[in-house]
């Protein structure tokens, strides 16, 4: 077992490698996003200094680890947050997660102010027990939602819950059905998208629907209101989700050209701006802003894991995506 701190020495055939490519290379029981993060503390000194992951050796330095890569086990941490609880029993439960929300800390947290907030954390308030299948800093959590998008959410109380709700998302089993309003109208009035998703190779917080290799993703759409307002024309949709792929509905859309309302990661504008030509009804602004997507787990049906009894459950729009949407409509 290696001990700490601990001293490396380049030589002249590491000349011209980058210093956080020469530690992965030389402790390589370590992950390369601790190694970085040890870097980024200052834990790693080149000749007494600390230095930047970035740095080209020359082959003469003298390197020095001063803490051990390996992170202290990351737990999530109970905290008294609002939950709105549509359904409670022994074995799950279902949550209206709101936006802005993350379901879980990312597996770079730690149990400071980084790992506070969370779906996770609120969990763990309310309940006494959840499922432990997902590991210390995902207790409960059998799938997500993004952080900007509101709705429905099944948690597991106890690793069997957990592994048969898994199975039945992993079977497709689970109907999932969202609320979304989209730019522009939709050529077509239903549809289904098809396109398989991978995470894209210059932004990597983005997917996309344009690189070979990508997981199979099917989403099914529906237009429900078509709105023509001085802001441009918008359509609300209903949409059903086989798969659950990372942004998957969003890509989608994105992929069709009508982004989803507010997600500027994706290509939708941060502000809706009323074109100079077009009327307003008296008292409405210039512009609308939406500090969310537009987008809404509104329904879940799904069989519960103990009983195999059919359940289903829904939630209405949150009251801002309510309110826009009335905005837009009488705007004129």
């Amino acid at each position: 077992m290696l001990e700490f701190p601990l001293t490396l020495s380049a030589s002249s055939e590491d000349t011209g490698q980058r210093l956080d490519q020469y530690l992965a290379a030389k402790l390589p029981d370590e992950s390369r996003s601790r190694l970085q993060q040890l870097i980024v503390k200052g834990e790693v000194l080149v000749n007494g200094a600390p230095a930047k992951a970035s740095l080209r050796l020359k082959g003469d330095e003298r390197i020095t680890v001063t803490g051990p890569p390996h992170a202290p086990p990351l737990r999530a941490i109970p905290e008294q947050i609002a939950l709105d609880i549509v359904y409670e029993d022994d074995d799950i439960a279902i949550v209206n997660k709101p936006a802005g929300m993350m379901v879980h800390a990312g597996a770079g947290a730690t149990d400071d102010a980084r790992n506070r907030g969370t779906l996770v954390n609120a969990l763990l308030h309310h309940f006494a027990k959840l499922s432990k299948v997902g590991g210390e800093l995902r207790p409960g959590i059998v799938h997500r939602l993004d952080r900007a998008t509101s709705g429905l959410m099944v948690v597991a109380k106890n690793d069997e819950s957990h592994r048969r709700l898994a199975k039945q998302f992993s079977a497709r089993e689970v109907r999932k059905t969202y609320i979304a309003l989209v730019h522009g109208w939709p050529k077509r009035e239903r549809g289904t998208i098809r396109s398989a998703i991978s995470r894209h190779t210059q932004k990597r917080t983005r997917m996309t629907t344009g690189s070979s290799g990508g997981r199979d993703a099917i989403t099914h759409y529906a237009v429900e209101r078509k709105i023509d307002s001085p802001y441009g024309k918008f359509a609300l949709l209903e949409l059903r989700i086989e798969t659950g792929r990372t942004h998957q509905i969003r890509v989608h859309m994105a992929s069709l050209g009508h982004p989803v309302v507010g997600d500027a990661l994706y290509g939708a504008p941060r502000e809706l701006r009323a074109q100079s030509n077009q009327r307003r009804a008296a008292g409405m602004p210039s512009t609308l802003t939406l500090n969310r997507n537009f987008l809404h787990a509104a329904a879940l049906e799904l069989e519960h894991p103990r009983t195999e009894q059919a359940l289903k459950f829904a939630r209405p729009l949150p009251k801002e995506l309510e309110n826009l949407l009335a905005r837009l409509e009488n705007a004129r």
